[in-house]
């Protein structure tokens, strides 16, 4: 049932090839160690992202398409949006195409002399000139190859839209229906390599082994997912139910993390969003939970008699990137904007993060009419942010060639980096609970919230379920990332993280024939750690440059107001951590 085949494709040359590398696989697992590890060996230290050289790595686990929730796909690469390590995830059909192919992971290098996409199937590779989809919206781009039938069996289409094309360093990879590489600038990557689209399926099947272990397992591991707790808000109202809840701890961005209190948030919450304006729900392959929510936009024709009617994903993120932290304060206005990022294909949190920067620094007057072409921003005009989006897709004007190019890129060109909300460059996740999220994108390898969830600390201090220990904090927030390293090995979706515990983690790897002991996931899991800090140090990352950015320290965070003498001593702390822990790494 183990698989350890690894596709690699030069687009300079048009060709390719598979290997197999047991030894790789049967050290890292497979997914983000495996990819990591490919990543670090690959020496990418003095590469320009957007260069030939600069190479794509999509990698599945040992659990993808056996068992219920292992359901993600996991990209590497060097991101062009902070010059160190990239890293995205994304569910939909990927994974399972990829594992009826027979690939664990695949490898794109060099660049076409012309736009081309890539159909793969099975462990054979056809290249197409793209020259009729270039220029195409992300969601043009699957109707038009979805309509070609290109590949075979369950097929997974990845593309990019103009975004990309413009190697816009905040653009993504969408990935069939309302699923993405949605952080750090794939999208880019793709565009630099005139890769329009990647097209995978397999035609092959795969032999269980000892069914009656592997059924006890999938049965245990579905039923949980069905009938837990921890999945029903999933199902239910999905992640926009973490709207209100926010809301009410204050913890829930606002006008560019100005406050945590949002007076529209009823109007955007899970509830609301469900009762009137879910049109479908969905789920990734093999995932029985079906949290991808879509909201339908109605249009007028010009005659305001017909409509036409768009299915649009929403979820908490994007609620809050283009809705909260915008002050926009209809449905309507929201899943309009979300829309014109998803055409284009740019990644919502750091596009709204971006676009947040741009209205205070106009509001304070770094910026002006001049760099707008005369348009005014101010926080919930949603007119006027319809405007900026569509200029920054038809690159106007300077300077929205440069909001493409994130918060950071812009702090840096104009001014204003105390209230570009970024960490280690990329766009904050939608929560200011207090000091311990903060740090968890801060110090977390991919910046995210999804590195170690240092939000569900800030909420257990706030709820009065574990006292403040700044470094007990640090210390959960290290444990809990590395555990998460494990995961995103097996490619397990993190919505799931509490029914994959690590006596199931283990009692499912022996179901397919790999056997290990918890001490071996744990010395993994520091190794893959070690890994992945060298790469962002060898990089730029700079250990002794982290702050978080100014205005925070001014904001009443769910916690209160953050002491900048306590953060830096948390900050210190955590960095001497992962000195140890690559020091480790090394004396191994």
């Amino acid at each position: 049932m183990t698989n350890n085949k690894i596709m690699r494709i030069d687009l300079s040359s048009f060709k390719s090839e598979v290997y197999e590398d047991p030894k790789l696989f049967g050290k890292y697992l497979g997914g983000t160690g495996v990819a990591t590890k490919l990543l670090y060996d690959m020496n990418i230290k003095n590469i320009d992202p957007l260069s030939p050289e600069s190479p794509i790595i999509l990698a599945i686990g040992p659990l993808n398409g056996i068992y219920p929730i292992a359901t993600k796909t996991i990209a590497m690469f060097k991101s062009p949006l902070t010059g160190n390590l990239g890293e995205s995830h994304a569910g939909g059909r990927l994974f399972m195409s990829m594992y009826d192919a027979g690939l664990s992971a695949i490898v794109i290098a060099g660049k076409s002399p012309y736009p081309v996409f890539i159909v793969i199937k099975d462990e054979e590779v056809e290249f197409h000139r793209a020259y009729s989809i270039w220029g195409q919206s992300a969601l043009a781009t699957e109707r038009i190859l979805h309509s070609r039938a290109e590949g075979v069996g369950k097929r997974s289409i990845i593309r990019i839209g103009p975004a990309g094309e413009h190697k816009s360093l905040m653009a993504n990879v969408s990935v069939d229906t309302g699923r993405h590489f949605g952080r750090l600038g794939l999208g880019a990557v793709f565009g630099s390599k005139n890769l329009k689209a990647v097209v995978i399926s397999g035609s092959k099947r795969h032999k269980t082994e000892n069914f009656a272990k592997f059924n006890k397992i999938y049965n245990k591991i579905f039923w949980d997912a069905v009938k837990s707790p921890a999945m029903k808000k999933y199902h239910n109202l999905g992640t926009p139910q973490n709207v209100l809840p926010l809301n009410k701890i204050n913890s829930l961005p606002t006008r560019n993390f100005s406050q945590g209190f949002f007076e529209n948030a009823e109007a955007l919450s899970g509830e609301n969003m469900s009762e009137n304006y879910l049109a479908q729900q969905i789920a990734c392959a093999n995932c029985p939970v079906g949290c991808i929510h879509l909201g339908v936009l109605r249009e007028p024709f010009e005659d305001n008699i017909h409509y036409k009617s768009f299915k649009i994903p929403y979820d908490y993120e994007p609620i809050y990137a283009m809705g909260t932290n915008l002050s926009i304060s209809t449905p309507e206005a929201l899943l309009k904007l979300l829309y014109i990022v998803e055409r284009a294909g740019w990644g919502v949190m750091e596009t709204g993060v971006t676009l947040s920067w741009a209205t205070e620094a106009f509001e304070r007057g770094i910026i002006g009419v001049k760099e707008t072409d005369g348009l005014v921003l101010n926080f919930g005009d949603f007119e006027t942010y319809e405007k900026v989006l569509y200029n920054m897709w038809n690159m106007k004007n300077e300077f929205y060639g440069d909001l493409n190019n994130g918060s950071a890129f812009c702090a840096e060109k104009y001014g204003g980096k105390e209230f570009a909300i970024n960490f280690g460059k990329n766009g904050s996740p939608g929560y200011i609970t207090g000091r311990d999220a903060f740090l968890g994108f801060l110090m977390g390898v991919r910046h995210s919230h999804l590195d170690s969830a240092g939000y569900s600390l800030d909420e257990k201090i706030i709820k009065g379920e574990m006292s403040e220990d700044p470094s007990a904090e640090v210390d959960l927030l290290i444990k809990e990332e590395e555990w998460r390293f494990i995961l995103n090995s097996l490619t397990i979706c993190l919505f799931a993280r509490k029914i994959y515990t690590e006596d199931l983690v283990l009692e499912a790897l022996d179901s397919v024939g790999i056997h290990r002991k918890s001490e071996q996931l744990k010395n993994l899991s520091r190794r893959i750690h070690a890994l992945k800090y060298k790469i962002k140090i060898d990089n730029g990352f700079d250990l002794d440059k982290l702050e978080f950015p100014e205005k925070l320290y001014r904001v009443q965070t769910g916690r209160g107001k953050m002491d900048k003498g306590v953060v830096r001593k948390m900050i210190s702390d955590y960095t001497s951590k992962i000195r140890e822990i690559i020091r480790e790494a090394e004396d191994e």
